[in-house]
């Protein structure tokens, strides 16, 4: 019913900057909060950054001032500009999505995660 992909990750050198996309698509009426999750090996999935449909953010502490997340409501996109990043954030980043559907229908959906890599 919904889908969301997610492009942009890869390997960079610490400080160097990633831009994270997801694009939702399906039957969707409309998308409340999106935001991006992150897991590193061995540890438990975490909240990255999230934004509302009517603009509001928030961050996790250890990166704010670094990251961005914005949004195009009309592409039902969302994305994550990632500055000075460091070898801890290293991590596969996965997209979330709170939709309605056509149907009424209330459905969070998660993308397949993108790998970002920083060396050191």
């Amino acid at each position: 019913q919904v889908q969301l992909v997610e492009s942009g990750g890869g390997l960079v050198q610490a400080g160097g900057s990633l831009r994270l996309s997801c694009v939702a698509s399906g039957s969707i009426y409309s998308i409340n909060r999106m935001g991006w999750y992150r897991q590193a090996p061995g540890k438990q999935r975490e909240l990255v950054a999230h934004i509302t449909s009517g603009g509001s953010t928030n961050y996790a502490a250890s990166v704010k001032g670094r990251f961005t997340i914005s949004r195009d409501n009309a592409e039902n996109t969302v994305f994550l500009q990632m500055n000075s990043l460091k070898p801890e954030d290293t991590a596969v980043y996965y997209c979330n999505a709170n939709t309605v559907l056509h149907s009424g229908r209330y459905l969070e959906v998660w993308g397949q995660g993108t790998l970002v890599t920083v060396s050191s």
